[in-house]
């Protein structure tokens, strides 16, 4: 064990870990952060993808977390244009949509209003969107309009039946990368970020902790941060032994994808019949994600996987509003993740909270926070909420500063995308418009770092397809804890969707050699 005594101790390299990360580094700390598996390697890469409000949330009167979620929108476009980007999201209506009949809102107009029957009214949907506009102070993003689906291409790939859309504004993020984003900022200022490396224990020592890891020893912290994600409650009760009637209700949200569905690059909000809602988001250039749905998981410890249940679910719901009807022969790829939602008691798994929540313990002792809940686009605003609660143990500790502080590669406007796009392409004259786009929403401006003066293909190394190169696998390893295949594959990028078997084993083998 190190006589080094670091201020914080973080298990969980998820989106709240690293952000908490992040933040206290930047404030001064001296940070170390365990993460038993990959970055990003449960919840926060297994999510719909989008920094957005929650416009369902607002049935649930959670009109807090809705506001602070569209509020953070614009403030994390501005710090990372190149892994999150507007888009514009059409939700069709008819007069026949319903209700979740467990939402108070449709338990208050039930009560008011019985002949709905539970139906959604137009003028209900209006009156969410301008709250949804208004709530967040909106200055990028723009407002919402009604589309005319009988004339507009919007309404090409879905039936005729629906006539009328009201189509507003959220925005995208790749997830993972944020993640590795995060971590990678917090280590430039100061912390040790530990991937694969699993804490076994962790035990109160006169007036701080002590840490055991399987990998990499023991450690000493004045505080420990819990933020295990789905792992919260055998963190606190299996590693640091702490009794608690804190509790979390585990909520599977699972996702097929399938070839590109339609020709724009806008997303449809699809309500339906059951009162659930799911979205269809252009993907990865080529591909369409349809998306979630809400299932209660039975234990951290039983990985989550899409049920042909669920994938069939998603399936029928779409084939209710597309004209391209699907099967299950259409889907090249499923994931799922586990929110670890904070227990409210909730009737059913969608109209469980999704507020973050902390929790401090001392028991006399060294102080722990316990991390439950959360949304990706809140993780930012959550370790701000964090480091308040740590403040009360480190006096003097540095003011907010993550607002609008770019990301690596993040370094440019929002509105500087195609002036960056072009300056990749007329760097790289031999790579295709589409490798460019790619590379942009991937590195943003750190291309040039990792293309360097490459002035041809060959200059990058080994091809292993859909434009990997070995210049670019030696730079994730260098620079983003890329160990084996999935890492680079499944989580810094999605090039997984892409490649065959035998690519995919080619590009683990180089890993493997590299990594000795």
């Amino acid at each position: 064990m190190s006589d080094k005594i670091y201020d914080l101790f973080i298990i969980g390299g998820g989106i709240n870990g690293c952000g908490i990360a992040r933040d206290a580094s930047g404030r001064g700390l001296s940070v170390a952060l365990a993460e038993m598996n990959d970055l990003a390697s449960a919840t926060s890469s297994a999510s719909t993808k989008l920094f957005h409000g929650g416009l369902r949330y607002l049935e649930y009167f959670e009109f807090r977390l809705v506001k602070e979620a569209l509020e953070e929108r614009e403030t994390l476009l501005r710090a990372m244009p190149h892994i999150s980007w507007p888009m514009r999201f059409v939700l069709p209506y008819h007069k026949d949509m319903r209700f979740d009949s467990t939402t108070p809102t449709s338990k208050l107009l039930t009560t008011v209003m019985p002949w709905m029957k539970g139906r959604r009214p137009a003028w209900l949907i209006r009156l969410g969107l301008f709250l949804y506009d208004n709530l967040g102070g909106r200055k990028i993003l723009p407002a919402t309009t009604t589309v005319d689906l009988t004339h507009a291409p919007e309404g090409a790939p879905i039936e005729a039946r629906f006539a009328k859309a009201y189509e507003y504004s959220d925005c995208w993020v790749q997830d993972s990368r944020l993640v590795v984003l995060n971590a990678r900022d917090a280590e430039a200022r100061g912390a040790n970020i530990m991937t694969r490396t699993k804490v076994t224990s962790a035990r109160r020592v006169e007036d701080h902790w002590e840490i055991t890891t399987e990998q990499h020893g023991r450690f000493k912290a004045k505080m420990l941060v819990n933020a295990g994600g789905p792992w919260v409650m055998d963190v606190i009760q299996g590693v640091a032994g702490i009794n608690s009637s804190e509790n979390i209700r585990l909520v599977r949200g699972s996702h097929i994808v399938t070839k590109r569905l339609y020709d724009h690059d806008k997303c449809y909000f699809f309500q339906g019949t059951d009162g659930r809602i799911i979205f269809a988001i252009p993907y990865e250039q080529d591909y369409t994600l349809i998306g979630t749905t809400d299932a209660d998981h039975a234990s951290f410890e039983e990985t989550p996987t899409c049920s042909d249940e669920e994938r069939d679910y998603l399936i029928q719901f779409a084939n209710g509003y597309f004209k391209q009807k699907l099967t299950a022969e259409d889907v090249v790829w499923t994931y799922s993740g586990v929110r670890p939602l904070y227990n409210d008691g909730a009737a059913n798994a969608t109209a469980a909270t999704r507020e973050y929540v902390l929790r401090v313990n001392t028991d006399g002792g060294a102080p722990i926070l316990n991390v439950f809940g959360g949304k990706i686009t809140t993780y930012r605003r959550l370790a701000e909420a964090a480091l308040d609660e740590v403040g009360k143990f480190f006096p003097d500790l540095a003011a907010k500063w993550t607002a609008g502080v770019p990301l690596a590669g993040g370094d440019f406007a929002p509105d500087g995308v195609a002036d960056l796009s072009q300056q990749i392409a007329t760097r790289y004259p031999f790579l295709e418009d589409k490798h460019v786009t790619r590379l942009l929403r991937t590195y943003g401006t750190e291309v040039f770092d990792i293309y360097g003066a490459a002035t041809t293909a060959a200059d990058l190394g080994e091809d292993f397809g859909a434009g990997i190169t070995a210049a670019e696998l030696d730079w994730a390893m260098r620079r983003e804890w890329v160990v084996n295949a999935d890492d680079f594959l499944w989580r810094r990028t999605k090039l997984g969707l892409r490649l065959s078997s035998e690519q995919r084993a080619r590009i683990g083998a180089y890993l493997e050699a590299a990594s000795g």
